[in-house]
């Protein structure tokens, strides 16, 4: 069976990695970003290069979206020459933008009132996961069209969780990232205080490696912190946001959340500070005694 001709829109951190595990994976991979030159490595792998996203919906079978925050998901889909001006009767999007529902909802009604097939699936993983093909895909809203990306799911990442109607990836990554949020800042403030008061963050590390703390995470990122290693897997100004959306929806539910409320004032910090575009672990460096 001939693949599905692909289309990528968002050449960030995650959408180039993504776009070139398809890339070098066979498929034929149409790429746009706002700015042309973050497409030039993926032109020089083979993809093609658009110059609106209108033009990558019409001219392919899938087309994917990775996009850093809800305004840019919908300035995407609903801005001028966008995805909603290409879309027509049996095109089909899938949105891996950490959005909140709202957002998700609002993209997919557009999308299917046109005669186009959506899909959400935002994805669990940073940087390592994403090059490697480890991510985990949240997807929710049309099965069929879920049962399609699979092929392309399979080339990405590592497990595909379909979770139902539209709205349903998007509640789950903010669980997801709000967990990971409040445990990089718990990880940061046991280094900082256990460091001060004398002990090896080596020691502090290898103690958790240990026992039920045992994190992966806590492995990647805590020898990086000591060392003041912040080359961003995942920035900091994202990790933020998604705290910030999901302290949002526990609003609406009227679910307290106070860690997690505690967690998004660190990162608010970290942003003050000017580390919005490291990683999220550089939040360690506003909880250090200076």
């Amino acid at each position: 069976m001939a693949k599905p001709k692909i289309g990528y829109l968002g050449m960030g951190i995650m959408g180039s990695a993504m776009a070139g595990r398809l890339i070098d994976a066979g498929f034929d991979v149409t790429v746009w970003n706002r700015n042309t030159d973050k497409c030039k490595p993926l032109e020089l792998k083979g993809a093609k290069v658009a110059t609106t996203p209108k033009a990558v919906i019409e001219s392919c079978d899938i087309t994917f979206a990775c996009t850093s925050d809800p305004n840019s998901a919908r300035d995407v889909v609903f801005g001028l020459d966008g995805v909603l001006a290409g879309i027509s009767d049996g095109k089909k999007y899938v949105d891996i933008s950490t959005v909140d529902e709202t957002t998700a909802t609002e993209i997919s009604k557009a999308i299917t009132v046109k005669g186009g097939i959506f899909l959400e699936a935002p994805v669990s993983g940073s940087k390592g996961p994403a090059l490697q093909g480890q991510l985990v895909f949240l997807a929710a809203g049309d099965k069929s069209l879920c049962d399609e990306a699979e092929q392309c799911f399979k080339v990405m990442g590592k497990r595909t969780f379909y979770l139902g109607e539209v709205g349903n990836g998007a509640k789950m990554k903010l669980v997801v990232n709000m967990i990971m949020g409040i445990n990089i800042v718990a990880l940061s403030e046991g280094l900082a205080v256990g460091t001060e008061a004398g002990l090896e963050g080596k020691d502090i590390l290898d103690v958790l490696s240990e026992g039920a703390l045992n994190c992966p995470m806590y492995g990647l990122k805590g020898p990086k912190m000591l060392k003041g290693d912040y080359d961003p897997a995942f920035p900091l100004k994202h990790q933020q946001k998604d705290v910030r959306l999901a302290v949002g929806l526990g609003d609406q539910l009227g679910v307290p959340l106070p860690v997690a409320a505690a967690a998004n004032e660190s990162l608010k910090r970290g942003r003050a500070a000017g580390y919005e575009d490291d990683d999220m672990s550089k939040v360690y460096e506003t909880v250090k005694k200076k």
